[in-house]
Order: C-alpha cells, then structure tokens, then sequence
C-alpha cells in the first residue's frame, strides 16, 4: 500500500484520443452492456427454474452466464459513468481492482470452457461412463476448483504488476486499465516480472486450449461414425453451441494477445479491446439461444409465464 503514497488515480483517455462523442460512446456501452445483462440474466433464469435442464451441461451453463456478467461489469459500467459524468480519472485501488477481475474473470472463462468440452467429450464418446462421472458433486467439486484457480491465478498476476510504483505516467490510453497499457507505465522490472509469469501462465493456456481442441476432435470423429444422420445431427446440436462460444473465445483471445505494451492508443487498439471485452458476454447467450433447441424452447416457457403474471 506504499504505492498510494506515489499515484492515487490514473486517467483512462482511450476514447478521447480517437476523438469519439462521448454521448455516442455512452449511449453505444450502455445499450450492449443491457442487451448483455438481458441475455444472460434470461439464460440463467431459463436454466435455473426449468427442471428439465438439470444436467451438467446446463449446471456449466449456469456458471458460464454468471461468469459472463461478472466479466461484463468489470470495464463498461466505469466507462459509461466516465462519459457521463465527463470524469476520466479512476482511482489507484480501481485500476487494481480491475486488472484483478479481469484476469480472474478470462482464466475462468477458459476453465469453463475446457470442463464444458469434456463434458461433451464424455457425454458423446463415453456415454456409458458419463453418469458415474459427471455426478452432481463431481460437477461442483469442479466448479469450485474453477472459480478458485482463476482468483488465486489473478491475485498473483495483479500483484505482481503493483508491487513497485508508476513511475512514468498517471495516463492509460485505454477506456479500462487495459494490461498491455498498464505494463507500459511500470518500472522495467515489474514489466520483466510480469513477463515471465505471462510467459509461463501461456503454457497453461496453451494446455486448455490442447484440451479442448482434442475434445472436439474426438467428438466430431465420434459423430461422423453414428450411422444413422439423424443421430449424427442431435450429437452435433448437443456441442455446437458451445464450440460457437469456443471459438468466439478463441478469436477475442487472440485479438488480445496482439495488445501492445504501449503508451500511446489507436483506433485499432480500441477495436481490439472492444472485441475481447463485450463481445464474448454479449454474444454467448445469443449463440446458445439460437443453436439450442433445449435453452430456445426453456426461455420460451419462461416468457411465457412472465406474460401470463403480467396479465
């Protein structure tokens, strides 16, 4: 906390420095950070009162759209704020904290996402198996073991970034305290540190990633040999929303990889910071609400009774 004595806010100027209206930035964050909190909010809902979904996918489910409006709510609301309130200054313990949900959030999107594709590896290439392994308290041992790796895995990555003052700029050119933007400002040490720990963090990443993609091999491998097409098409239906989610996961991470360590913005970064902060939350449940017969027809009994209580 010794570092409160040398900065005690940053001033996130990302927008500005591309010229952009600050009422059409407002208005633009708020309505997706609604359309986002709706979409999630309704597949939660639709999961979690219909008893027909009451199967690990649909459990992963649940905790991937919760994970989605944490993940959303750590950089829009401060921005429309900022833009509203004309304000561009976030506090030291602000910037902190976001970085530090920002990691935890992302690695559990990625430890989801990795258990979700077993599951459906599973499900589809061991169906016999898959009752005696995905039980109920399997599938909350995993959750658990989820959501606590990625706050140990962020508590280190954050305070390995602010353990030594700023010591070159209280700006960040950037509408959240983006990490390659935040790296740019610290001494060259805690950027060498940080470094490695990303370094080595990439091969767990990489591993997931490993993962997933032989998961996914081995189902579509499994499908292909189903005789019948009609079979073949339901195991497909059963995995294809999430391998949507995947790859929209895949493609945002890797538009965040290209993130420079830099002090100064573009348009571009901010296209790219756009892309991996609101499009996954935003569009997930959209993916799974039009590639999944079973989460269409749950959201379809539950507006349904929403206009019946309204009448």
């Amino acid at each position: 906390m010794d570092n409160l004595t040398d900065v005690t806010e940053f001033l996130l100027v990302g927008f500005s420095d591309v010229g952009a209206p600050r009422a059409l930035h407002a208005a633009l964050f708020l309505l997706v950070y609604v359309a986002a909190l709706a979409g999630n909010l309704l597949v939660l809902a639709a999961v979690a009162l219909d008893p027909r979904l009451r199967t690990p996918m649909y459990f992963f489910l649940k905790n991937l759209s919760v994970l989605d409006l944490c993940y959303v709510s750590v950089t829009v609301p401060k921005s429309v704020h900022s833009s509203l309130t004309r304000s561009s200054s976030i506090s030291y313990l602000g910037c902190v904290a976001q970085v530090y949900f920002f990691f935890a959030f992302a690695s559990a999107e990625l430890a989801f996402l990795t258990v979700m594709s077993y599951d459906r590896y599973l499900a589809i290439c061991h169906p016999l198996q898959y009752a005696a392994v995905m039980t109920s308290g399997k599938c909350q041992q995993m959750a658990v073991i989820a959501w606590l790796s990625c706050h140990s895995y962020a508590a280190v990555h954050t305070g390995n970034m602010f353990w030594e003052h700023i010591s070159r700029s209280q700006v960040i050119h950037q509408f959240f305290c983006d990490i390659p933007h935040v790296l740019a400002l610290v001494s060259c040490e805690v950027f060498f540190a940080e470094f490695v720990a990303l370094a080595l963090s990439s091969c767990l990443v990489l591993g997931c990633f490993v993962l997933m993609l032989s998961s996914y091999f081995q189902i579509f491998a499994a499908v292909l040999r189903i005789p019948s097409a009609e079979s073949r098409a339901k195991a497909f239906a059963t995995c294809s929303p999430q391998l949507g989610v995947l790859t929209l996961f895949l493609a945002t991470g890797l538009l965040a990889a290209l993130g420079r360590a830099t002090a100064t913005s573009s348009p571009q970064d901010l296209v790219i910071a756009l892309a991996y902060t609101v499009l996954p939350p935003s569009l997930n449940p959209v993916i799974y609400c039009l590639r999944n017969k079973e989460i269409k027809m749950a959201v379809s009994r539950l507006l349904g009774k929403i206009n019946l209580l309204q009448k």
